[in-house]
């Protein structure tokens, strides 16, 4: 069975964020992820995380001003210093929080921009964020995330071109983070997105659609995918990215099945 880390944005809500870690160790997880850490300080984190005796899988670099709409920077021409000093910012905390993969949003399309001009910063950012992050031994993650429903605009909104741009970055410590939630409205067929993918795949996030909630909850037969993954073998974490339909511990019965 995969290792399952509890999304600690969006399980065990009900709670502050420091609470959520022991909620999460209770519950069965060893390991957690969430959107960004910054709003903390480290040292902090890395206590909750000790306390818990959970281990940090996870997190996002800084995506901009998220209050005011951006969802990543990596995409956009003129913000180049501004991404580099996010990711001296994440790296900091990986280090302190043992963390050895991080996700990169690509941010949302602006309009004007060439399409080539879109694709050149966004390489040369995440070869920038590669470099700092193979200091520590660390992957940086790339996600297509759906335009249609939850992410109106969203640049890398495309499996095939999520690939073509991890050619092009040509780095061995980026990789592709598959949500397959996400890969179910962008184009379906999981299991052979998976198959097809596996060599490329550092991460792994679950929902089911639509609502975006538990597995069970919907229309995407999780249990045949989780043998899917034992099958080839996966040895990294399955983040549960999913907002639970009642309580979190009441919506965990999809886990020891």
């Amino acid at each position: 069975m995969p290792k399952f880390a509890a999304n600690l944005s969006f399980l065990f809500a009900d709670v502050p964020f420091p609470e959520r870690f022991a909620r999460a160790a209770a519950a069965g997880f060893a390991g957690v992820e969430y959107l960004f850490p910054y709003g903390w300080p480290a040292a902090e984190i890395a206590g909750w995380l000790r306390d818990a005796g959970l281990q940090q899988v996870l997190f996002n670099l800084p995506p901009g001003d998220w209050d005011a709409g951006e969802r990543g920077i990596a995409c956009l021409p003129g913000r180049e210093h501004e991404f580099a000093a996010g990711v001296d910012t994440a790296l900091a905390y990986a280090q302190a929080l043992g963390c050895q993969q991080v996700h990169c949003m690509a941010g949302l399309r602006p309009a004007g921009v060439d399409e080539a001009e879109l694709t050149a910063t966004y390489v040369a950012n995440l070869r920038h964020a590669a470099e700092r992050f193979a200091s520590i031994g660390a992957t940086v993650l790339i996600e297509p995330i759906n335009s249609r429903i939850d992410m109106p605009g969203y640049w890398l909104d495309d499996i095939h071109r999520a690939l073509a741009l991890l050619d092009a970055i040509d780095r061995p410590n980026v990789r592709l983070q598959l949500d397959l939630y996400h890969v179910q409205i962008i184009q379906g067929d999981l299991a052979r997105c998976i198959e097809a993918n596996f060599a490329r795949i550092g991460h792994i996030q679950i929902a089911d659609n639509p609502g975006r909630h538990e597995p069970g909850s919907g229309e995407i037969n999780y249990p045949f995918l989780f043998a899917l993954l034992d099958r080839l073998a996966y040895a990294g974490w399955v983040g549960c990215e999913y907002k639970p339909l009642t309580t979190t511990e009441a919506g965990l019965g999809w886990m020891p099945r």
